[in-house]
């Protein structure tokens, strides 16, 4: 590689005196202004780790307006650091007397711009380095500096000696670009017999580096560098001991808290008086016949909102089926006007024969008008789009009167949400503060995970009371004799009304399709069955075996418009 530098050198002398022959004076001022001719470096490495550079710079002919060169303040190394180097008491003269050398700062960079134009003798630049004097594992202090970095120009030969406080342990040199430099053409010193290091490179492009790097042992020269943390996602979310220990720490009390809090305020309660209450069976009346009773007046969208703690749309359409049998509401089904007409069904206010809850008597309000004629179901977003909500409200209180909570559900649940989303925005916002200045970003995971164990568990927290716990164990079993009660000992003549009673009850429990089926099998004629139920209405021509289907698209239909919001 020696050999080939050398080879290029004389190439570009050659080439500088034919250029000299064939252009005259004029082309060599021309090309001296591209080049320094040499670039020699006097340096001093002291024992408190500074070096002191100077450096004299020779131009080949008229020099340029003026030189810049560009010191690089920074390095980074393999992880998450980098050196920080400073260039200071810059100083620049030419045959003994100062010029004006402008020196900025640009981020990563010191600059220093000298005002050459008309110079007749070469340029020395003086500077000290700090913090080129890095330790060692093995405790040597390593000094390396780019003594040739971020020049205007290229240089034909750079030359370099260092005056040192010890003996070397080690010297190298490196020359190239900047990113991936390769061996110097020279270098050597640091002994007994020749203590001073001397390093020789050249030709280098513009902003080609040549970097310096001598070796001493322990004591000999004291350590300077100044090291800044960068940041990356390994640093910021480090895996170390302490950040680790710390965030499995605060996941493990996170979890531990919710679940003593859960345990504590969200769980059901019990208790000895927590025995099922019935809520309907099937009592006997005869041999082999049972009809169905409702105890207490419970209703199905009561039913509902205990099971699940929520107000769901199955338990308003259930409601709005139990209205219709107890014999407040009739569900007429018109007949279609073609074959692929969408199915309409009215609506029909009726004189029920007992007392309605508040839910109810807002939901038949809007459904069927005191007073009002038939509603068709097309109508319904309309009419009671605007009362969901308050009917929602209503059951929910009507819960809570009747002692199956102490608290309304939703109101829980939306104090939990509310709590942790507030969480969330902090845990937020202290994970942005952590990785950015520290490196525990995995303690802002962990506050955001519980953060959303908070929101999404917390949903779990609305608790029922003895009562509501001894009324859910009843639900069960009401649940286990609508799933396997024969559907087929209903009081004889009675078997149309008694199926249609276990109906609203088996929408929101269970059970649904086999207690339809029994409707279908109680029909024993072929004649048409448009008005034998007295709550359902249907065309001339249809029968019992058509009600599966038409409960099916009532049920979906209803449900669609009344919460389609």
């Amino acid at each position: 590689m020696s050999r080939l530098s050398t080879i290029t050198a004389r190439l570009l002398a050659g080439l500088l005196v034919v250029t000299a022959v064939l252009g005259g004076p004029a082309a060599v001022r021309a090309f001296a202004a591209e080049w320094v001719a040499s670039y020699a470096v006097a340096g001093t490495v002291n024992a408190d780790g500074s070096v002191n550079i100077q450096a004299t710079i020779t131009f080949d002919g008229t020099p340029p307006e003026s030189l810049v060169q560009r010191f690089a303040t920074t390095k980074q190394v393999i992880g998450d650091r980098e050196y920080v180097y400073q260039v200071t008491n810059v100083t620049a003269t030419v045959g003994g007397a100062a010029i004006d050398a402008k020196v900025s700062n640009e981020t990563g960079y010191t600059v220093v711009t000298l005002p050459t134009a008309g110079v007749t003798a070469p340029v020395v630049l003086s500077y000290t380095v700090l913090g080129a004097a890095i330790t060692e594992p093995t405790g040597e202090t390593t000094v390396s500096w780019q003594v040739l970095q971020g020049l205007s120009l290229p240089v034909r030969e750079f030359t370099a000696t260092f005056k040192v406080p010890a003996i070397i342990e080690l010297v190298q040199c490196q020359a190239g670009p900047p990113v991936s430099p390769g061996a110097c053409v020279l270098w050597g010193g640091g002994t007994h017999d020749y203590p001073d290091p001397t390093f020789q490179d050249g030709p280098r492009g513009a902003g080609e580096i040549v970097e310096t790097t001598m070796r001493f042992p322990a004591g000999a020269v004291t350590a300077n560098e100044q090291v800044r943390q960068l940041w990356t996602l390994g640093r910021a979310f480090s895996t170390e001991p302490l950040p680790l220990s710390i965030a499995l720490g605060l996941l493990v009390l996170g979890g531990l808290a919710f679940w003593a809090l859960h345990r504590k305020i969200g769980r059901d309660a019990v208790g000895e008086s927590a025995e099922p209450t019935l809520v309907a069976d099937f009592h006997p009346v005869a041999d082999g016949q049972a009809e169905f009773r409702v105890r207490d007046g419970v209703r199905p969208g009561q039913v509902g909102t205990l099971v699940d703690e929520r107000v769901d749309p199955v338990d308003v359409t259930a409601s709005l089926i139990d209205l219709a049998v107890r014999g407040h509401l009739l569900i007429e089904e018109l007949p279609k006007s073609s074959k692929y007409a969408a199915g309409e069904w009215t609506f029909t206010r009726r004189e029920g024969g007992d007392q309605l809850r508040p839910y109810e008597q807002t939901l038949l309000d809007a459904v069927a008008p005191a007073g009002g004629g038939a509603v068709a179901l097309s109508e319904l977003p309309e009419a009671v789009g605007s009362v969901i909500g308050t009917v929602q409200d209503q059951l929910y209180d009507d819960v809570v009167a009747l002692g199956w909570f102490g608290q309304r559900p939703d109101q829980t649940r939306n104090t939990w949400f509310r709590g942790g989303l507030a969480f969330f925005v902090v845990a937020v916002i202290a994970t942005i503060l952590l990785a950015a200045f520290t490196n525990f970003g995995l303690v802002g995971l962990v506050l955001i995970a519980v953060s959303l164990l908070v929101i999404f568990l917390g949903q779990e927290m609305p608790a029922r009371s003895v009562k509501g716990v001894a009324l859910l164990n009843g639900l069960g079993l009401l649940r286990a004799q609508l799933l396997g009660h024969p559907t087929d000992q209903m009081p004889k003549g009675q078997e149309l009304r008694e199926l249609s009673e276990v109906l609203p009850y088996a929408i929101v429990l269970g059970g649904y399709e086999r207690w339809v089926k029994a409707l279908v099998t109680a029909d024993d004629d072929d004649v048409a069955d448009s008005t034998d139920l007295d709550w359902y209405r249907a065309p001339a021509d249809w029968h019992l075996s058509d009600l599966p289907d038409s409960l099916a698209r009532l049920i979906t239909t209803m449900q669609g418009r009344l919460f389609a919001r």
